[in-house]
This record gives C-alpha cells, sequence and structure tokens, in this order.
C-alpha cells in the first residue's frame, strides 16, 4: 500500500467523520437516504470498518436538547444485534423497540407509532435475524413457561405460513423461511393494529421495510416491502387487538415471495472487493434450548378481520 493511498484513505475517513447526522433536528431525511444511510452502516460493521460517529460528548450535549432519530426500528431482544451497533450509528440515530421475536402487540406498535408519528422518522425497519430462538420454539413445538407462550402466539401465524408455503423443507429450512415469515408477520400486525401507520404509508411520508441479519456474517439482507402491503392499507379495520387471523389470512394468500420485486429496489450500494468477500449467506446458528410451557392469557384477543 502506497503513502498516497494510505493519505486518500484517511481523508476519506475524514471527509465522512465530518457528514452531519441524518437524525439532526436541522433536516428530515427522506426514506431513501435514510435506507441508504443504514446499508452503508452495516456495510462498515460488516468489514470490520466502523465509523463509530456520533458517540463523543458533543453528540451526548446535542440529543440531550431533543432527539431527532432517523429510523424507527423492531427488532428481538437478541444480544447479537443491537441496531445501533449493527447500523453503525450514533447517539439520537435510531428509535429502537425491541422484544423477544420483534413481534408486533399493542406496546410494540404503540412504541413504533410514537417513532413514526410524533418523532416523524420516515423509515421503519422490521429486523428479524438468523438463529432466532423464540421463532425456533414454535417452529419446533417447544414447552415455553410464565409469559411466553402470549408472547410467542404472535409468531405461529407467520410458522404455519412457512409450512404451507414450503411443504418439502427440513426442520432447518423451516426455521430460516419462518424467520423471514416472522418478519412479515409483525409487519401485516403493524398495518392492521396501526391506523396511523397506515396513514403515514399512504401519504408517503413513511416507508415500511422488512430485513433478517445474519448472525455469522454481520450482515443484513433487506427483504423490501410487505407483499401484500397494498391490500393491508385499503381494506383493513383497526382493532385494538393484537395481529392473529386477519393479518395472518392476508399474509398466507399473499405469500412472501412476491417481496422479491420490491426487494430487488432496496439492494446495498455495489459492493467493494472486501464487501464481495464477506457477503454470502450462512446457515442459522444453533438455538436456545426450550423450556416448560405454563398457560398464560393474552392482553388483548386475536383479531379475525381479515385483511386482505
Amino acid at each position: 500500500m502506497t503513502k498516497r493511498y494510505t493519505l486518500r484513505c484517511w481523508l476519506a475517513l475524514a471527509g465522512l467523520a465530518m457528514l452531519p447526522a441524518l437524525g439532526g433536528a436541522a433536516e428530515t431525511p427522506s426514506a431513501d437516504q435514510a435506507l441508504k444511510e443504514l446499508q452503508k452502516g452495516n456495510a462498515r460493521f460488516a468489514r470490520g470498518k466502523m465509523l463509530q460517529l456520533r458517540r463523543d460528548q458533543a453528540r451526548l450535549e446535542e440529543t440531550a436538547k431533543g432527539q431527532h432519530p432517523f429510523v424507527t426500528v423492531l427488532t428481538c431482544s437478541d444480544s447479537r444485534l443491537p441496531p445501533e451497533i449493527v447500523f453503525d450509528q450514533g447517539l439520537g440515530d435510531v428509535f429502537t423497540v425491541r422484544v423477544a421475536g420483534n413481534v408486533a402487540d399493542v406496546d410494540e406498535i404503540g412504541t413504533i407509532e410514537y417513532g413514526v408519528g410524533h418523532l416523524h422518522a420516515p423509515l421503519c425497519v422490521v429486523l428479524g435475524h438468523t438463529g432466532c430462538g423464540a421463532v425456533t420454539a414454535v417452529a419446533k413445538g417447544a414447552e415455553v413457561h410464565g409469559n411466553i407462550p402470549a408472547l410467542v402466539d404472535n409468531i405461529a401465524p407467520a410458522v404455519e405460513n412457512a409450512r404451507r408455503q414450503n411443504p418439502g423443507a427440513d426442520e432447518e429450512q423451516l426455521i430460516a423461511a419462518a424467520i423471514e415469515a416472522n418478519v412479515f408477520q409483525s409487519i401485516a400486525d403493524i398495518f392492521t393494529h396501526s391506523e396511523e401507520v397506515r396513514d403515514l404509508v399512504t401519504a408517503g411520508k413513511l416507508r415500511v421495510l422488512g430485513a433478517v441479519y445474519d448472525i455469522k456474517t454481520g450482515r443484513v439482507r433487506w427483504l423490501g416491502v410487505h407483499p401484500g402491503q397494498a391490500a393491508l392499507l385499503t381494506s383493513i379495520s383497526a382493532s385494538p387487538a393484537h395481529g392473529g387471523a386477519g393479518a395472518a389470512a392476508t399474509q398466507a394468500e399473499t405469500g412472501h415471495g412476491a417481496a422479491k420485486t420490491e426487494e430487488a429496489k432496496h439492494e446495498e450500494p455495489a459492493a467493494t472487493p472486501e464487501e464481495a468477500e464477506a457477503k454470502h449467506e450462512e446457515p442459522a446458528a444453533e438455538h436456545e434450548a426450550p423450556v416448560k410451557k405454563a398457560p398464560a392469557k393474552k392482553k388483548a384477543e386475536p383479531s379475525h378481520g381479515s385483511g386482505h
């Protein structure tokens, strides 16, 4: 490596470090800008080239005056995928909602509404991940205890949909398909039970995208919009109950394969040689051991309104 090349690299990094945060009060980025920032940040993270911007005392003082995140992320509580790190973002950039299995129930949807409605984040990402213990437990029919049955019942429709869509799949393949289906299930649940989110998307003020994080490679695979988004936006009656039969019916009828067309619109930027080397699919990781089951009631009954 020549001294001239090294100097150019340092100058490029210095220029990036001086860029303003997308989540600053002075501007409201578009959903496209927010998506590109996440894609670039994840590419840096996966290559081990994180910039770790906006994590200093100056940023602390800036965000103490108010928060202006550019994205709302619903993701799993799994300790291996903190979104601020995975996307190489700083303080105040990401409004994060975390829950086992990245399910979208009353509390999660209400929190999302705060992020996209009150804080005006133009992008909402539902981020699943390989090796998800919650999805794996449901797919295997594992026994769970305490309040966990009431939590993972949101995942059951996604697992059933994955079985229908992949009749010949073995267990590992089924779990991988169910993890992706569960991302779309959560998006369907959000649309089904949030009039505010539906209105923002219809008005072009918000985009809702699905993605899956690979815990082995560190890379995020973008799934695009829900394949049944148009139907979800136009024919769903809002309900205070959590997602269930209605949202599942829409997803089952549309399938998630149709998302591939939209997925192409959200491809990551052209890969560098380092990115190309790292950009390979990995099998799902081993999953946590199941725990014993105890009956529990959901805080809200499933909705039976069709959303297709």
